[in-house]
């Protein structure tokens, strides 16, 4: 098997992983299930939480392995995670993380950036300064009034050419009306560059 086609998996590996922790930790720090719905979890040198409820971890893997598909033929460029007044239907957060995939042929969001090659440990300290800021991130925004009146829903940016199974149905993206907005930092690997941004109802 060729070398890129390995790094390849590994980048995409790295970044569904990451994207399982910010699910994760997004939805325990915001309050959208309670505390007692997770557990403690070493990753990235850090302490995070991972829920251990049946039905969300069904719900949440179900959702990553396909984006892993998505990403690993470069069909996938911005996964969003969505916070719903339930009363309303009203998106009050949206968390944007966006994929630029290096040198990938399929993808629409291709960048011509030639980076250069990145150690895997840099790449896991920048992962861990960006999960940092997720969690620094909940003394600015604004407490959730109501506590459970919330839900979320993950919206996946694909290409035109992508393969969409039967259960992801076409969304309307979900804006935050008159929103604030907060860039986070990014991470690198040799193949992808993921960027995160927050916009919320003040």
């Amino acid at each position: 098997m060729p070398i890129d086609s390995i790094s390849l998996k590994g980048s995409t590996r790295t970044i569904t992983e990451f994207f399982e922790y910010s699910i994760n930790s997004i939805l325990y720090q915001r309050g959208i299930y309670p505390p007692e719905d997770f557990s403690r979890v070493k990753k990235y040198d850090l302490t995070l939480l991972k829920t251990h409820d049946d039905e969300l971890k069904d719900y949440i893997r179900r959702i990553l392995i396909q984006v892993h598909k998505w990403l690993l033929g470069g069909k996938c460029n911005k996964l969003v995670l969505c916070i719903i007044n339930k009363d309303e239907g009203d998106t009050v957060e949206r968390w944007s993380f966006d994929v630029t995939h290096y040198k990938s042929e399929n993808s629409s969001e291709q960048s011509n950036e030639e980076p250069e090659s990145i150690d895997s440990e840099v790449t896991k300290n920048q992962i861990r300064a960006l999960i940092r800021q997720i969690t620094a991130s909940m003394t600015f925004l604004p407490e959730l009034a109501n506590e459970g009146n919330y839900t979320f829903n993950v919206l996946a940016y694909t290409d035109a050419y992508a393969k969409v199974p039967l259960d992801w149905a076409d969304s309307d993206s979900k804006e935050v009306e008159n929103a604030e907005v907060v860039q986070f930092k990014s991470f690198s690997t040799n193949d992808h560059k993921v960027g995160l941004q927050v916009s919320y109802r003040f």
